[in-house]
């Protein structure tokens, strides 16, 4: 009888213990952290306050713009070398309510220059073991020498314009604001040597067939582009 007094005791303890420790619980309140923290959260906290540019349901408002950029290239495929070089000529159209003090763009093929910092986060782990061949070709290669190789930006006039290159992102330097309703012409020449994806496995490059002595070639993103200027975010400046 004193062992079942001992155990009946002891759970009504337990009890009270639990008990009092989800009273502390919900006295506590927890930290906020990140919004949308759950993959299958709706996404309300998203979406943009509705204004004139877009309705509640992000549908373009009676304000709503879209900025435009005009490309003119003339672009040469070094088949032989595989490189590309290309000049262009870019008419940017601030359709925007602002005035714009700088211009970015976006210089995608600079993931795959030398010092690529997707290299570093692109990293398989360390295997347990290598064959000759394969540490070789894991750490002892020079890395691929990509990225776009900018030789001048020039304005309409051919005045040259300062540009910030930051990796991916090139930001150029406008002499004075572009007002809105008002547009720019500037342009670029550059080049750069195009990628073996059949090696480095990227998603787009060439592939070489020595049976027949060519090469086919599937590129994208290859000449720099305008980043989108838009009511919610600004500049999408985002490295690639």
């Amino acid at each position: 009888m004193n062992g079942i007094k001992y155990t009946a005791a002891s759970l009504l303890f337990l009890f009270g213990a639990l008990a009092t420790a989800q009273e502390e619980a919900a006295k506590t309140q927890r930290e906020p952290g990140h919004l949308n923290q759950s993959r299958f959260k709706q996404m309300y906290e998203e979406f943009a306050t509705p204004n004139t540019y877009r309705t509640a349901s992000g549908a373009p408002g009676p304000d709503y713009y879209q900025n435009e950029a005009d490309y003119v290239m003339d672009i040469v495929l070094d088949d032989k070398n595989a490189k590309i070089f290309g000049e262009q000529t870019i008419t940017y159209h601030n359709n925007s309510p602002e005035d714009l003090e700088f211009l970015w763009l976006q210089l995608d093929q600079n993931i795959r220059t030398k010092d690529s910092k997707a290299l570093l986060k692109d990293g398989s782990g360390v295997s347990m073991a290598y064959t000759t061949d394969q540490f070789a070709s894991t750490y002892m290669t020079e890395p691929f020498d990509g990225g776009f190789n900018i030789e001048w930006v020039r304005d309409a006039n051919g005045k040259p314009l300062s540009h910030t290159v930051n990796f991916t992102m090139m930001r150029l330097n406008l002499p004075q604001p572009l007002k809105s309703g008002e547009s720019i012409s500037f342009s670029m020449k550059w080049w750069f040597n195009v990628v073996d994806h059949t090696v480095s496995r990227a998603r787009s490059g060439y592939e070489y067939f020595p049976k027949d002595g060519n090469r086919a070639y599937v590129i994208a993103q290859f000449f720099p582009r305008m980043a989108v200027y838009n009511d919610v975010e600004g500049w999408q400046n985002h490295q690639f």
